[in-house]
């Protein structure tokens, strides 16, 4: 899919603002990815917006709410928004230091006596924006596991990514902290009547790679029941010609989504994805591996990571596209839970992501339908 027509694709099936000229780089080590976003919170002038999934009352956790605290304190504006569920563990008073500092602190989806009961959906988005200036989405809970890894047995950290972002690409995260912060329901002061629904014009929708210069990159916001990043998958899918390289911690797709991967590779398209070889869940795992048949029969490459957990959320297409979010391909991930990725079309933080992967498979085992339970 060339040309212009990629960012149009993107707003139409994602409701995905483009734009270009933005810094990006991608981030796999946890002990460098939060030293960077302490020192981005350290230096805020005006504003911080984290959105989190899992917070641990950990070293990892007092470290940032130490951070946010003295933000708070020099009067930058902070905004803390913290899933029910992924925070669960971590008692409300561990966040006092940052309520009395002056920050506000909301907690998404409590249970109660409404749809669902509260359970789902979830806010699984990972999120930090400082000054609306530079952004960060990917994988990464703040918890010790990501930095130093939990097993006695396989002491490692755990394998995740995330993308950096300095430019306008980061007011749009800004942008859909947001629409979050107002679901959760705190006070929202400034009016953006643009964002209740997406009836507003498209932006960067008609931007071309050949003439903008890089980073072009959309904003995808999943949002229950829309399956935003199914269809953008399913979209590359359709444009590959040549790789379809995925990371997925919790790979459990849905048929349509199986089809486009089958297809690529019955098409001739290298179509590979890595998954862990371990859960945190143990009992997840007998719920993916019954994908594994149907995909290796039609051609699709799987391998299994060798070390303690693989959290990652990402994807490079043709040496072209790359996908880093939160999203997983399963049911909770594209169809009910709320979250976010970030679609990159930049040559060479492609070839980055590439090379990134390839050395993930290194360090990764292939499976093969002899291994795979009937």
């Amino acid at each position: 899919m060339r040309g212009p027509s990629f960012a149009r694709a993107l707003w139409r099936i994602a409701a995905a603002d483009v734009s270009s000229g933005n810094k990006v780089r991608i981030l796999r080590e946890g002990a460098r990815l939060f030293d960077e976003m302490i020192d981005a919170i350290d230096s805020a002038k005006e504003s911080i917006a984290f959105e989190m999934y899992i917070f641990r009352k950990d070293e990892l956790g007092q470290r940032f709410v130490e951070s946010l605290t003295r933000a708070a304190q020099r009067g930058v504006k902070t905004r803390v928004l913290l899933d029910w569920v992924g925070r669960m563990g971590t008692p409300r008073r561990f966040f006092d230091p940052l309520v009395r500092a002056g920050a506000e602190v909301v907690f998404f989806n409590p249970p109660g006596f409404r749809r669902w009961l509260g359970l789902v959906p979830r806010d699984h988005r990972k999120v930090l924006v400082v000054d609306e200036r530079v952004g960060l989405a990917g994988g990464f809970g703040i918890g010790v596991e990501w930095q130093s890894g939990v097993l006695k047995r396989r002491h490692s950290p755990w394998r995740d990514t995330a993308v950096w972002i300095e430019g306008e690409a980061a007011r749009y995260l800004a942008d859909a902290f947001d629409d979050m912060w107002r679901r959760a329901g705190a006070r929202f002061r400034k009016v953006r009547r643009d964002h209740r629904h997406v009836v507003r014009a498209a932006r960067g929708a008609h931007m071309d790679s050949s003439v903008h210069p890089p980073a072009l990159v959309g904003v995808i916001e999943g949002v229950p029941l829309r399956l935003r990043v199914s269809r953008a998958l399913q979209l590359q899918a359709l444009a590959a010609e040549r790789t379809i390289w995925i990371a997925s911690a919790y790979f459990m797709p849905s048929w349509s989504e199986m089809e486009a991967l089958a297809g690529a590779a019955r098409d001739g398209v290298d179509v590979r994805v890595l998954v862990p070889s371990s859960y945190d869940h143990p009992w997840l795992r007998g719920l993916t591996t019954r994908f594994y048949r149907r995909l290796l029969r039609n051609g699709v490459k799987l391998w299994e990571w060798d070390g303690e957990m693989m959290h990652a959320k990402s994807s490079v297409i043709d040496s072209r596209w790359v996908r880093i979010g939160s999203t997983d391909f399963n049911p909770l991930g594209v169809a009910i839970n709320y979250e976010i990725d970030v679609l990159i079309e930049d040559a060479a933080i492609a070839h980055e992501a590439e090379v990134m992967f390839l050395d993930d498979l290194a360090q990764s085992k292939p499976v093969t339908l002899e291994k795979v339970p009937r």
